[in-house]
This record gives structure tokens, C-alpha cells and sequence, in this order.
């Protein structure tokens, strides 16, 4: 299934590996993701031939964007916030890594100019979504990185990461909206796994799988018990078309009312 990508379940070798390509013959989202893995030492010179973003996933490295050096570090995708540094086409950007270093990458056919911008965790804050929503079944983490409120009108990238607490849901109520959407997944422990909505197809996703999501499919994310999942999100905005806000299903918004009315065990207490 070309929605459904799993061939890098076993851990990404050095360099760049490709994930999604742009102009891909079928479920094409005009997304590229790779994964770019340096060893201690290494540094890469980079010329961005399209609007791209970096998205530290582990490890210590600077970067130097217009020749202003920032240094990131992480150690936990679920415990600390991201550090991602997105540009224009035609920036020049150096990655020298410290430790062992692993980026996500993010690219768009977008040649359009603005400014280069560098975040930090002090810039992403957790977002407490879902939090006493429906027993807080869907509390979770959202970390937007850079969306309309903070990016350039030229940018047509969004960015961000979910973190699902373990036995809960993410992207929920089930949403939608027409802009292309790429998740990929990681997990706190080698074994965890979690079931992902793309409309009525439910997708049991593991560590480094990644989904396309496409106009009109609902998708809605949990994680198995004992598992905390994380996800980045990469949506491209379309022509006269932004990404601003999806469309909750209509028949689940009742679940985001903090008074909703809703089934539980006999006996129990609202937090039992």
C-alpha cells in the first residue's frame, strides 16, 4: 500500500534515505521526507534547491544558517521539544554533528523567498490538547513548529509532532481537511505499535512507518497500552488554500464538549 510505508522498520542507515518523493507515480502528496543520520564529526554542506525543513530527532549538532550558528541537542522525542530550522529555497545551511545525529527532513516544490527561521524548544511549547476531554481518553502533546501564525506568507510547509501517552488517542475527534499530510512514527520502546485511521482503513503502524493522508479521510491515531507513540506531521498548503484548521467529523465534536455525557462502568468514579 503506497499509503502505508513500512520498509524502514529495522532503523535507517547512514546519510540520506529517502521516504516519500516529490512527483511519486502514485499518491503523490508534493511532500519529500527523508531521514538524514551523521556520525560524530560529520557535517554536511547543504544548498536547499526547494523550500526544506530540519527536524532534530536525536543527538547533538550546530547549525549555521546565514552564517548564524545555533547549536541543538535531544535526547527524547517524548520529554523534550523540537528544534527544527526551515528555509527558502536556495539558503545554504551546514550540519555539523557533535554525537551521532539523526534529522527528519521536509521538502516542497517551492522556490518562492523568505526569511530562514531557527526553533528551539523555548519556541515549541507542549500544547495540553484533549485535556479533560472525555476522561482525557485524548490527552496528548501537540507541538505545532511553525504554521501560519509563524511562518512566512511565501512558506507552503506546516510543521509539528503529536506525543500519544500510552492506551490514548491522538488526532482526535477524527478530522480531516484537503491539504496533503505526512505522519511518521516513533515509539518509546522497540516493541510498541498503534492503530491509525485513514478513513474507514485502520493501519497498525510501528517505529519508523510513515502515512500519507489525503483530502477527506478522517484520521484519527491511537496508541497500544504500555507504548507512548510520537509522530511528526508535515501538511503542504494548496494554492488560494492554507492549512488553517481541520474539520472535526460531525458525528464525534460532541466529544470535545468538557461536560459531554458519555458511558462508563457502573460504580466507577469520573477518574476511577
Amino acid at each position: 500500500m503506497t499509503r502505508h510505508l513500512t520498509g524502514h522498520r529495522g532503523g535507517f542507515g547512514p546519510g540520506l534515505t529517502p521516504i516519500t518523493r516529490f512527483d511519486e507515480p502514485e499518491d503523490d502528496t508534493g511532500i519529500a521526507v527523508s531521514v538524514l543520520k551523521l556520525a560524530p564529526g560529520e557535517s554536511r554542506e547543504i544548498e536547499a534547491a526547494n523550500e526544506t525543513a530540519w527536524l532534530l530527532m536525536s543527538g547533538a549538532a550546530e547549525v549555521t544558517v546565514d552564517n548564524r550558528s545555533t547549536r541543538f541537542e535531544r535526547g527524547s522525542l517524548f520529554d523534550e521539544s523540537a528544534s527544527a530550522v526551515h528555509v527558502a529555497a536556495g539558503a545554504r545551511v551546514r550540519l555539523q554533528a557533535e554525537t551521532e545525529a539523526e534529522f527528519t527532513v521536509y521538502e516542497t516544490k517551492n522556490t518562492k523567498p523568505f526569511p530562514s527561521r531557527v526553533f528551539g524548544p523555548e519556541d515549541v511549547p507542549n500544547e495540553h490538547r484533549g485535556k479533560g476531554q472525555v476522561d482525557e481518553a485524548c490527552y496528548r502533546y501537540v507541538r505545532t513548529i511553525f504554521d501560519l501564525r509563524n511562518s512566512d506568507p511565501n512558506a507552503e510547509l506546516v510543521l509539528g509532532e503529536v506525543v500519544t501517552f500510552p492506551g490514548r488517542w491522538s488526532s482526535y475527534p477524527p478530522h480531516h481537511h484537503p491539504q496533503p499530510e505526512i505522519y511518521h512514527y516513533r515509539f518509546t520502546d522497540p516493541r510498541g505499535y498503534g492503530h491509525a485511521e485513514l478513513g474507514e482503513t485502520v493501519l497498525k503502524v510501528r517505529a519508523n512507518d510513515t502515512i500519507k493522508i489525503f483530502d477527506g479521510f478522517d484520521h484519527a491515531q491511537c496508541a497500544a497500552p504500555g507504548y507512548g507513540m510520537y509522530y511528526a506531521w508535515v501538511i503542504r498548503h494548496l494554492a488560494g488554500n492554507p492549512y488553517t484548521v481541520p474539520e472535526f467529523t460531525e458525528e464525534h465534536r460532541w466529544t470535545m464538549d468538557q461536560d459531554a455525557e458519555f458511558w462508563r462502568p457502573e460504580g466507577a468514579s469520573r477518574h476511577g
